[in-house]
Formats: C-alpha cells, structure tokens, sequence
C-alpha cells in the first residue's frame, strides 16, 4: 500500500524552497539474448505485471500518480492565456498560399550576398549549401535541379552500399525524384519557379504521408492496415511550394524510441561518427541533412524526435507551439504533445520550411484559438534591439545536471556570449516538479499511442513490432485511466508553474540533451536495446515542450566535419 500525498494548488507553492533531485532511473539495460528473454517474460499474464509494477515502483508511477491527491483540473490539450505581441516579428496569415508565406519570411531574413555565400569554387572544404545558395546556383545556371538529382540519386546508392551499412531513407524511388527534378528544371528554364524552395531537397520522416510512397512507420506491417491516398498536410504544402520530396527517411519504430535504433530496416548512423547513434526517433532526417544530401527534411516531435538527432547530428531542429502545424496525414495525428517540425542546417532554412507548412487545423483553430503565427524580422533595425533586451531563464542545477561537463560547460559558454557580445540577462530560476513532468509525460504520450496502435496490435500485428517497441507497450498497457487524468492534471500545474516563470523571462535555456550521442552497441544492431538511463539523458531537457505544447528549438554551436559528405559533390 502507498502512503496519500496531497499537493498544495500550484498557485501556494514556495519556490523558494525547492530542491532540484537529480533523475535516477531503474531499469536494466539489455540487449542481444537477455533482452528477447526480458521481454518474453514481461509479455507473460501475471508475470509480466509484477515486472512491471516492479519498474514502476522503482521509478514512483504510483507514489506520483496513484497516491496522490492533486488539486487542479485536467488539461487534456495545451492552453495557452493570451501573449502579449512580440517585438521586430512579422505575422503569417495561416490561410495565405504556403508559397506567399514563403515569400514573406523570406524578406524577412539579412539580405543574401552571392560574394560571401556562393562563390562557386567547388573544390573548397565542405560547407552546408543554404536554400538561397541553391536558389542562386539555379537562377544563375550554375547547375539544375536535374543535375543535382543524378548526384542525390548516386550518393545514396553509394550510401546504401556502405559497410556498415547506413541506410537514410526507407522508401526511395529514382524515377519519382528525377521526375520531380524535370519539372522543377522546366520551370526555372521558363523564369517561372514556384518560391525560394522550389528544387530544394527535402526528405520526409515515414510516419508523415507523402504520396505515392507507403507511410509505415518504420514497421514491417503498417502498410499493409492504412493505405496512403495523398499528402499529408505540411507535405502537400512544400510540394506547392516546388521542393522535391526524395522520399520517406528512416527513424526509431513508430517514434518509440531516442535512439533511432532500427532493426526492421537497419540503424541509420551518425554522420559524425559511424559507431554512435543519431538519436531518434527522426533519425533518418537528420542524418540525411547533416551529410548535406538534403537542405532540409520534416520529423515529428513527441518526445523530442525533432530536437535530439539534430542535437546529436549537428543541425538546426524546431518544435513548433502545439496545433501550429496540421497534423493530418501522419501516425502521430491524433495526440495532444507531438508536432511536425522542420530539420535543417541553418536557423534561416528553418524560418523558411516552417513558413511552408504552418497552418492549424480546423480543429484546432476552434479549439486551441491559436494566435497568428510569426517569423522573426531579422531585416529590421528592430531585431538587434529585441535581441538585447531578451531575458534568459536558467536553472542552473538543471542546467548542470548533464552526462559530461563538457555538455553544460560549451553551453554555458554561449551563454556568456549571448550576454557580453548581444546584451542578453540571464535569470535564475527555478522549476518545481520536474519527475512528475516526467511520468505526466510518458503517461500521456504512452496512452495516446496505445490508443492508436491497440486494434492492430490485438489483430496479431504487435508480435511484428521490435522488442524495444514492445517493451513500451507492455509499459504503456499498465496505465490506467486514472493514470491518465491524473497526468492531465499535473499538465495543467506545470502550465501554471511555467506560465509564472515566462512573466520573469522570454525563453527558458539549456542543453538539448543531457549527454552526447551513445555508442552503438554492435549486439543491438539485430534485436535492439532497452537503456532507459540513456533515454534519461537524452530526454531530460526535452519534454517540458511537449507536455506543455510550447515552443522549442536546438541550434548548434557549431557545425562541421570533415567525415560528412561533401556538398560539392551534388554538383
């Protein structure tokens, strides 16, 4: 039996007196025969359930969820009160043509220079080829959208021929690509490209539909129960927007996952270093922009399936307010914490991809009442100055709360430059509740997909699923309801808590993952791997954005590397 505990309303907490408690998950790490074994086990009527109660208990589900007596009101979906408008931004009519959204954003960024972005001497070191270079190259007959599919078309022929093997994309057709290259070739020809992103190569997570490729989530089976018939939302909004779709990128099943661990179609690995993983569960999308092979590509983001490859990658990684972007047409549509996001190596090819696909739902729009969406002004005096007044939340145990002191020292160090150089604040502060933010999250985002993946996984589909898949599952089928609005609950609290703290600050700081990218161990490569004490790590700075619907976004310090593919080379 548990001991009661009665929360005080969020609203009478002393902050003063909280303690920050280092996370200390318990659970076995496990992989090759002992993990197939576990899993076995906890798949086992009565067995299995006292496994799991054991890791629950272990970890205090119960003492946070079932014993305690929480005050506030469930929060099914995010609620935000009204935002006061921000300075040097510039508003984006959702309803506008995804194209016109571009061509805004695009006015909003410095004004592009060919003599310092595109000299077009391509035997110089590697360097990442922003969308306005390609733009360039394109409307200056450098090269062809044409030309550079041959050279995308070889280069993943050649990656998919590597040993040890790295595959990026799980659906890939040639023939589709080049068509699309044509076209996009035409119509540069006849001085009439559709927008800034028309040619621009783009790679899309296979849990987003993008026709005529089959969306499966990176399973053996989806495919088989859910038929695509078109684009998913944000897809068919790039695509109007001319950006050639190269096909479905590889990722951790079903998203379950902060590894990008793959056993089904192999484990896309980092492009920085081959024995490590690029973190999930966008793995594929990262890895394909951080080898410059793709400007840009789209994940989604749940649990931090955006942020941490590109975190681990090297690359520019956005998660956007919740119902920002329309959900349709992806396996993740139907909960209240995953986004779609963009990927790319520059904050500016960020802006512009977000520009594409923005836009609420209906829905959402009823429901979430979401203000108009903006881009920042970065072409306006204006700028500089809302640059130097930001205010910058740091909690500073939090912050050092990492893997490596490396991790928060680089960090910090960017702090100070953000403060010496650019006249930022930093303010300290603290965030109560960060375990129970933890377990609301995985209660809710665990509910949300069992909810979904339930009825095929009772058709004798979930026997398909890779072990680390169905070790989540097993975990998620032990939540209950009263789990789950128990996690509603505790939602709505930390939304108070935080609402609090954006009333002191402008952006709350810190590392993107609380350690670097895990080495892949080799016996994980055929069965996979349960390491919750990495997930641990990897997620602890992460889901405050996804419980609480806000925006987020991991940008690097700095990105390079002799080992990644040369970008010269597509031309």
């Amino acid at each position: 039996m548990g001991n009661k505990r009665v929360m005080l309303p969020a609203s009478e907490i002393d902050l003063t007196a909280v303690k920050y408690i280092p996370e200390n998950i318990q659970a076995p790490h496990l992989t090759g025969f002992w993990f197939k074994f576990f899993l076995n086990l906890a798949e086992v009527p009565g067995i299995g359930s006292l496994i799991v109660n054991r890791l629950k208990n272990d970890n205090k589900f119960d003492e946070k969820l079932k014993y305690t007596v929480i005050p506030e009101y469930p929060m099914f979906k995010p609620e935000f009160p009204p935002q006061e408008p921000e300075p040097a931004v510039v508003s984006i009519e959702e309803d506008a043509k995804p194209e016109d959204r571009v061509e805004l954003a695009l006015k909003c960024l410095p004004e592009y220079d060919p003599a310092s972005n595109w000299s077009g001497d391509t035997t110089t070191s590697f360097r990442y080829w922003k969308i306005r270079d390609y733009a360039y190259a394109y409307r200056s007959k450098f090269t062809t959208p044409s030309m550079v599919a041959e050279r995308f078309i070889s280069a993943i022929e050649e990656f998919n021929n590597k040993n040890p093997t790295t595959p990026l994309l799980i659906s890939f057709d040639p023939d589709e690509v080049r068509k699309q290259a044509a076209a996009s070739t035409q119509r540069f020809e006849q001085g009439n490209p559709l927008s800034i992103l028309d040619g621009i190569f783009m790679a899309i997570k296979d849990d987003i539909d993008c026709y005529s490729h089959q969306s499966k989530g990176a399973t053996t089976w989806m495919h088989e129960v859910r038929e695509v018939k078109k684009d998913a939302v944000s897809v068919s909004r790039l695509r109007s927007c001319g950006a050639i779709l190269v096909g479905k990128a590889n990722m951790h099943e079903l998203g379950l996952g902060t590894t990008g661990n793959n056993a089904n179609y192999g484990t896309t690995r980092n492009p920085h270093d081959p024995d490590r993983y690029t973190g999930g569960s966008s793995s594929g999308p990262a890895a394909i922009v951080a080898l410059g092979l793709c400007s840009a590509a789209l994940g989604t983001d749940g649990g931090g399936s955006v942020r941490i490859p590109s975190s681990l990658c090297g690359v520019v990684g956005l998660k956007s307010t919740y119902g920002r972007t329309d959900m349709t047409g992806s396996l993740c549509g139907d909960g209240t914490v995953a986004i779609i996001g963009p990927i790319a190596t520059t904050v500016e090819d960020t802006i512009l991809v977000y520009a594409a696909i923005l836009g609420s739902s209906p829905a959402d729009r009823i429901s979430l009442r979401p203000s108009l969406p903006c881009v920042p002004n970065f072409s306006s005096q204006e700028s500089l100055q809302s640059v130097e007044s930001l205010r910058l939340g740091k909690y500073t145990e939090w912050f050092n709360d990492v893997f490596s002191t490396d991790i928060s020292d680089k960090c910090g160090n960017v702090l100070s430059q953000l403060s010496e150089e650019h006249g930022c604040r930093i303010v300290e502060i603290v965030i109560p509740e960060l375990h129970e933010m933890r377990i609301a999250h995985v209660v809710s985002i665990g509910s949300e997909a069992l909810c979904a993946l339930n009825p095929d996984c009772c058709d004798g589909k979930g026997e398909r699923l890779t072990y680390d898949t169905r070790t989540n599952l097993t975990l998620f089928r032990s939540f209950t309801a009263a789990d789950y609005v128990a996690a509603q609950r505790l939602r709505r609290r930390l939304m108070y808590f935080h609402m609090e703290i954006f009333k002191r600050v402008d952006i709350i700081v810190t590392p993107t993952t609380g350690m670097t990218a895990p080495i892949i161990p080799p016996s994980a490569l055929k069965v996979g791997e349960t390491n919750m004490q990495v997930t641990g790590n990897l997620m602890r700075f992460i889901i405050t954005a996804n419980l609480l619907g806000l925006p987020a976004v991991t940008v690097p310090q700095q990105i390079y590397s002799k080992k990644l593919y040369p970008l010269r080379s597509i031309f």
